[in-house]
């Protein structure tokens, strides 16, 4: 007899939130997967991109499965603070910036008009009105604005997971603080074998190990997935410049090419104490095949270069922000062939994969990790749930 009936690999924004919806059906589920570690410096294994504190969340999306994703999962918020008890989500708006031309412009096309049936508010302004609506920016003079007040800002990501497990632990689910390693389909049901030398099995497997999942043998086959390298700048707010960008709200400035767009969190309290204003973008395409690579990547503070793009882009578009004190970081992007997470079965039809984040999965988290318990649950996902767009992709 298996030990579960349920294993998820991963207790990462798509691992917990599946755990917690599988729990919400029945006993016999495990959710494994190791905390963050105390040093990132020295830890030699896996990570995480949910260790920081903001994650832009909104509705407003150029594509009609991500806005519906994020739609599904903001509706849920509330409902999962106020059963954990753990707060997660600000409600600082988000502001998309640019000049309607080239990709930005054929994305936003693409939201205001799925903007009716999504239900979303949108305010709508003009170059020349930007300057007085958010005086914390100096954009480029044939800049416009769209910006959704509600349901929209950021959520803290450590908080989410730690909602999240916190709700599973409560129902029943068991939290298992190991590495998984190998993931094998035997006559008994699937092994899931970890790092700290335990085995453990269950009637059906699911792997949401993010951009780590094809660094270990958890898969029959690989997806077809790259796991790439992402620096982000973080700027020292002291007294002053917390109240020059105390109103900012979340801020996507598009461009004519992704390689020019950029994203920047509100002031944000780390750990640490203090106040930090965080930019990050999409031009890095450095490709993480191995453990090793992602470890490494995992103790930098990011690329030199890329940081001094941020940097200079951040001045640019936020002149009061000369002179604080910078400092960066890495994370990992899991970007899938389709464009869409993975949520669907292997070779195995015991087990099953979850993953794929495309660097815009945090804010619709918890729907993907439903849609992975409904997997599990019923064998299969419907039109419904996207089942031919989230179809993984094998290597």
């Amino acid at each position: 007899m298996a030990d579960f009936r349920f294993i998820v690999i991963g207790a990462g924004m798509m691992g917990a939130a599946a755990a917690r919806h599988l729990s919400a059906v029945g006993d016999g589920v495990a959710l494994i997967g190791p905390a963050e570690p105390a040093d990132r410096k020295t830890h030699l294994g896996v990570f995480s991109s949910h260790y920081d504190e903001a994650r832009i969340t909104r509705g407003f999306d150029g594509d009609p499965v991500w806005a519906e994703l994020a739609k599904r999962s903001i509706g849920r918020y509330a409902q999962i603070e106020a059963e954990s008890g753990i707060p997660f989500y600000h409600e600082a708006g988000c502001l998309f910036a640019g000049n309607g031309k080239g990709l930005g412009g054929d994305y936003v096309a693409s939201a205001l008009s799925a903007q009716g049936r999504l239900g979303l508010e949108v305010e709508t302004f003009a170059a020349s009105q930007m300057g007085a609506r958010f005086p914390m920016f100096h954009l480029p003079g044939d800049h416009q604005g769209w910006f959704e007040p509600r349901n929209a800002g950021y959520v803290n990501p450590r908080a989410l997971v730690k909602a999240q497990i916190k709700i599973a632990e409560c129902r029943g689910a068991t939290l298992i603080r190991e590495t998984a390693v190998r993931v094998s389909d035997t006559a008994f049901g699937v092994e899931v074998m970890t790092a700290e030398g335990q085995r453990y099995t269950a009637e059906k497997v699911i792997v949401a190990a993010g951009g780590f999942t094809n660094m270990a043998d958890l898969l029959p086959v690989n997806v077809d997935m790259a796991a790439t390298g992402r620096t982000i700048a973080f700027f020292e707010l002291d007294a002053d410049k917390q109240r020059a960008f105390a109103s900012m709200p979340s801020t996507i400035v598009l461009a004519e090419n992704a390689e020019d767009i950029v994203y920047i969190l509100p002031p944000v309290r780390y750990p640490d104490g203090k106040l930090y204003l965080k930019i990050g973008g999409e031009s890095e395409k450095g490709r993480l095949e191995t453990l090793s690579e992602a470890v490494r990547w995992f103790h930098s503070d990011g690329t030199a270069s890329e940081v001094d793009f941020l940097v200079k882009r951040a001045v640019e578009l936020m002149p009061e922000l000369t002179g604080c004190p910078v400092t960066s970081g890495s994370c990992v992007a899991s970007i899938t062939r389709t464009g869409y997470p993975y949520i669907g079965y292997t070779q195995s039809s015991n087990i099953a994969v979850l993953t794929g984040g495309n660097f815009v999965a945090a804010k619709s988290s918890d729907e993907i990790g439903r849609l992975g318990a409904v997997l599990l649950l019923d064998g299969q996902l419907e039109e419904v749930d996207f089942a031919r767009s989230v179809a993984p992709v094998f290597a």
